[in-house]
């Protein structure tokens, strides 16, 4: 018997042989996931529009929870506080974690020696450790032995640049992996120093890298909780989700819901206009290939 005639026929069997052949079930998967994500924060947003106290009831458009009421963030001088200090955190994290994870990148790449395994391990440490181990490891260690800095917002500061900082390192690490060392070594072959082969063309290259990270940092700095409630000493340096935590056993007003879509606001500002000067990167790349292929031998 042939093995044509072996394999089972009709629907259910290619499905059986091949059953992701079919787009549509991927599509109602991604769109289950897409709508499993983004529903309950749409209901957040939503609610921070209506007109009355209620979370759960929907009376009416309003600005009353951003400008108009007593508790309203633009009113409230602890909404207030709590959103500048949350977009103070993300801002100074990115402008820590980013150049040090770019700079931490480009060493590893280069690292052959002994003791390179063990720092590609140390870079992943974060991301297979529990967070809130590395919480409490950092108030120890602010609380006890960096007595001089002490908790606060500068150990805010510092605990979530460390965390964060494994993002731009695997995000810059991928890219230099798909871009190679040719091109350096073409503009040293021309006469450029390694110094300015790394300015002029390898840091150009990598700036799609280095916005992504640039998104990402703040997109997961400006609502980390763990970490930023450790090492937060009073209501100084409370941010939006330790305001969050902290009322949600006392009735959150709908205010908070404005607070946490103001964030998410930031956030997504942060993340489009990266993308963009991600996509302008490209197509000028793209553009300086094509006139360089253009240009006679």
């Amino acid at each position: 018997m042939s093995a044509a005639a072996t394999e089972p026929t009709g629907g259910i069997g290619r499905w059986i042989r091949n059953p992701w052949a079919r787009p549509r079930f991927l599509w109602v998967v991604g769109i289950a996931y897409v709508l499993w994500t983004l529903v309950p924060i749409g209901i957040a947003v939503l609610f921070s529009f209506n007109a009355t106290r209620s979370l759960t009831s929907w009376q009416g458009f309003s600005l009353r929870w951003y400008v108009g009421d007593v508790s309203s963030v633009w009113h409230d001088p602890e909404l207030r506080a709590v959103l500048v200090q949350s977009l103070k955190l993300s801002t100074l994290t990115v402008l820590i974690a980013v150049p040090f994870g770019v700079a931490f990148a480009l060493a590893l790449d280069r690292w052959r020696g002994r003791g390179s395994g063990t720092a590609n391990f140390l870079m992943l440490f974060s991301f297979i450790t529990p967070e809130i181990a590395i919480g409490v490891a950092l108030f120890l260690f602010f609380a006890k032995l960096i007595t001089s800095i002490g908790l606060g917002f500068p150990a805010q500061v510092l605990g979530v640049a460390m965390y964060e900082m494994a993002y731009p390192v695997i995000v810059v690490r991928a890219r230099l992996l798909s871009i190679g060392k040719e091109y350096e070594e073409a503009a040293m072959d021309l006469g450029a120093s390694p110094t300015r082969s790394l300015r002029r063309v390898l840091l150009p290259l990598l700036a799609p890298a280095i916005f992504a990270s640039v998104a990402i940092v703040f997109a997961t700095s400006i609502d980390n909780f763990v970490i930023s409630q450790q090492l937060c000493s009073n209501a100084s340096c409370q941010t939006i989700p330790i305001l969050i935590y902290a009322s949600a056993r006392t009735g959150p007003l709908p205010s908070l819901n404005a607070l946490a879509s103001l964030a998410l606001l930031a956030s997504t500002l942060v993340i489009a206009v990266s993308f963009t000067i991600y996509r302008r990167s490209v197509r000028r790349g793209e553009a300086s290939r094509v006139t360089r292929a253009a240009l006679p031998l």
